[in-house]
C-alpha cells in the first residue's frame, strides 16, 4: 500500500520560526519547539529546518537549538543555514 510521507520545511530566522513569501518579508509565527511537539502528535515522518538568514548573516545555525529540536522531536530532522564547512555539521 502506498504511503506519502509527510515533511515539513520549517523556516527560521534566529530562533523564531516565521513564514515567509518567497523567503521574503519573514513573518514570526511561533516557537520552534512547540511546532516540534506540535508534529510529533501529528505524527509527521520528519522535520526540516532552515535558518533563513544565517548565511546572510555570517553565523551558523544555533547549536543550542538544534539539541532543543533533538531533545523533543521523535522523528528524524535535518537543519540546515550558515553551515559552510564540514567541521560545523559535525559539531
Amino acid at each position: 500500500m502506498f504511503r506519502p510521507r509527510v515533511i515539513p520545511v520549517l523556516l527560521l530566522k534566529g530562533k523564531g520560526l516565521v513564514k515567509t513569501i518567497k523567503y521574503k518579508h519573514p513573518r514570526y509565527i511561533g516557537d520552534p519547539i512547540n511546532a516540534v511537539r506540535i508534529f510529533n502528535d501529528l505524527e509527521a515522518d520528519e522535520l526540516v529546518f532552515l535558518d533563513i538568514t544565517a548565511h546572510r548573516e555570517k553565523r551558523n545555525i544555533s547549536v543550542d537549538l538544534v539539541r532543543q529540536i533533538g531533545d523533543e522531536a521523535y522523528m528524524p530532522f535535518a537543519v540546515g543555514g550558515g553551515v559552510n564547512s564540514v567541521a560545523i555539521a559535525v559539531d
